[in-house]
């Protein structure tokens, strides 16, 4: 599903920032700010992997919407 959908890969950023690294952060106040930061860059990953999903959601309903307007076109001149 990444090969299609490289944007997700944006959806892991949270999963490194509490989970993964989080444990090598040392001092109280670090911890804070590291806890902080990781949940504004939260919602900014979430963002950019929901940008990625419109896009190509749109770059595939004009995909359609082209091929529908070919079929109405060719249909439109046999019933002439």
């Amino acid at each position: 599903m990444i090969r299609r959908r490289p944007w997700l890969g944006w959806l892991l950023v949270p999963y490194v920032l509490f989970v993964a690294v989080l444990p090598l952060v040392n001092g109280v106040p670090l911890f804070v700010l590291w806890l902080l930061g990781a949940t504004v860059l939260t919602p900014a990953a979430v963002a950019l992997a929901r940008r990625g999903d419109l896009r190509e959601q749109r770059r595939w309903e004009v995909q359609v919407g082209r091929e529908s307007q070919v079929g109405r076109a060719g249909s439109e001149g046999a019933a002439e």
